[in-house]
Formats: C-alpha cells, structure tokens, sequence
C-alpha cells in the first residue's frame, strides 16, 4: 500500500509545532535549460539525497517523505523532500547533530544540492482551513 505523503504545513499541524526539512535540488541541472533541468528531476535518482538518507538512518534520526506547503492554486508531484522528526531546539542533540551536518557555522550549507528548511506552526496554521473535513474534495470538484 502506498504511503501517503503529507505536506510540511499539516505535518507541522499534527505535530503542533514548528518542524525541519530538507528540500534537493537537481543536481543534474544545466545553466542553460534551468526550467527544463527542473522538469527532469528525478529524487530517486539523487546520488546526495541518497547519502543524506544513509546518514540520517546510520544517525536514528526519524524522518519521512513530505510535500511542500499545501496550496489551493496547485500541486505537484512528490520531489522528494523529507520531514525531520527532530524539534527546532538548539539544545536537543539531534538538532545539534543535524546542524552540524548540514550547516557551516555561518549557517551557509556544506553540502550542495540540499536546503535545510524551517517552517513554522504560525505559517502552518494559515492553512487550517484544509484539514476542515471534505476540503480537499470540494477543491477538486472546481478544477
């Protein structure tokens, strides 16, 4: 049975709290065709995503695929950006592990092709209104 792939906004949500995630960009883009690098992104096909899982499993560190933010003005297909069952909380030795693994002290990224990314539970919740039951489906109606 697939799994179903929530969005970072309603996993923040379920969680009630603010939440961490990363996000792969291609690294097979070209500077030439840059929409159309994008268009051609394969995550199961990413040689840096894969390391970053090896190491988040090799590290107990929970994560689980994710959607980005939930919008009422679209979707896409899943790009293979994970969520990070670990609390934005600088005292929390995950988090400290996390960081220090995927950040330089200046906060800049070490490894290319990944984006460490913070949403919060304030941003989340200005889409409450989607976990309203049916909501989804009456969307769907007006496409």
């Amino acid at each position: 049975m697939p799994q179903l792939i929530e969005h970072i906004d309603k996993i923040a949500r379920m969680k009630n709290r603010d939440v961490l995630y990363l996000v792969f960009t291609n690294e097979n883009k070209c500077e030439d065709d840059s929409i159309l690098g994008d268009l051609l992104f394969d995550y199961e096909d990413h040689v840096t995503r894969a390391s970053v899982i090896r190491w988040l499993e090799e590290n107990n560190i929970p994560y689980q695929p994710c959607a980005g933010e939930a919008s009422e003005n679209g979707y896409s297909s899943y790009s293979g950006s994970l969520y990070l069952d670990v609390p934005y909380d600088e005292n929390n030795s995950d988090f400290i592990k996390l960081s220090e693994y995927l950040e330089n002290p200046d906060g800049t990224m070490k490894i290319k092709y990944v984006l460490f990314g913070y949403f919060t539970l304030e941003m989340a919740n200005k889409n409450k209104h989607h976990d309203e039951p049916g909501f989804w489906s009456k969307w769907a109606e007006n496409l």
